[in-house]
């Protein structure tokens, strides 16, 4: 008889546990959107990525300030709109709302003036 224990394999150790949630605590996942072809302009207002495997990554240094008022917009989403999102989402959304005001409205966009006046 070996001493050896037995251990369960990589498949048991690393398999999905979100069918165990119940429904009402369950996360919603977002569907991943394929990007529009280069050629083409996106169809309807530009949409933050959502939940999904990201290939790239940015660091973005924030003041306290900052990030106090980004966690309590989290917060915000999550207890009075019933939204459960991580800042990164909050974030990608914020990007995704400036750059269609900045396509849309060029000179006249939030982010331009808002640039402008510092």
């Amino acid at each position: 008889m070996t001493r050896r224990p037995s251990l369960p394999g990589a498949s048991e150790l690393f398999r999905l546990t979100s069918s165990a949630l119940e429904p009402a605590t369950r996360p919603a996942v977002d569907q991943p959107v394929d990007p529009p072809a280069a050629d083409q302009p996106a169809p309807g207002p530009r949409r933050g990525s959502g939940r999904q495997k990201h290939s790239t990554k940015i660091t973005v240094y924030v003041s306290d300030e900052e990030l106090l008022a980004l966690e309590h917009a989290r917060l915000a989403l999550r207890g009075e709109h019933g939204l459960v999102v991580d800042r990164g989402r909050v974030v990608r959304e914020a990007i995704a709302i400036v750059l269609d005001d900045l396509e849309g409205h060029g000179e006249d966009s939030l982010l331009v003036r808002r640039l402008r006046d510092r």
